[in-house]
């Protein structure tokens, strides 16, 4: 199962979050979302357990659970919901040739 958690305080990293879940059943992967750019942890993010019953019982335990100082909300993750992509070809900009014009005639 899936878990989704949020309200993580910014100094929890990848073990932090695997360490605060392991007592419940194994762990098949733990992850604190970050920024790409920034490499700051967003405030969430995700484990996966691999016993469905261990899972549901972290999820009742832990959420609203005190964790480094920051009440945490601890829910079974949702499917990521499928967004149309964004096309950047010159018709979604309005369309048209637009050139700087380096090389062309002046005249």
């Amino acid at each position: 199962m899936n878990i989704f958690i949020a309200g993580l305080s910014y100094k929890v990293n990848d073990a932090d979050l695997a360490g605060l879940f392991e007592e419940y059943g194994a762990i098949s992967s733990a992850k604190v979302v970050v920024d790409r750019q920034t490499r700051r942890s967003k405030g969430y993010g995700f484990v996966e357990m691999e016993d469905d019953e261990a899972a549901a019982k972290a999820i009742a335990e832990l959420n609203e659970a005190e964790f480094d100082g920051r009440k945490i909300s601890v829910s079974e993750a949702k499917p990521r919901e499928e967004r149309p992509r964004r096309s950047f070809d010159n018709n979604s900009r309005g369309g048209g040739q637009r050139g700087g014009g380096y090389g062309r005639d002046r005249y």
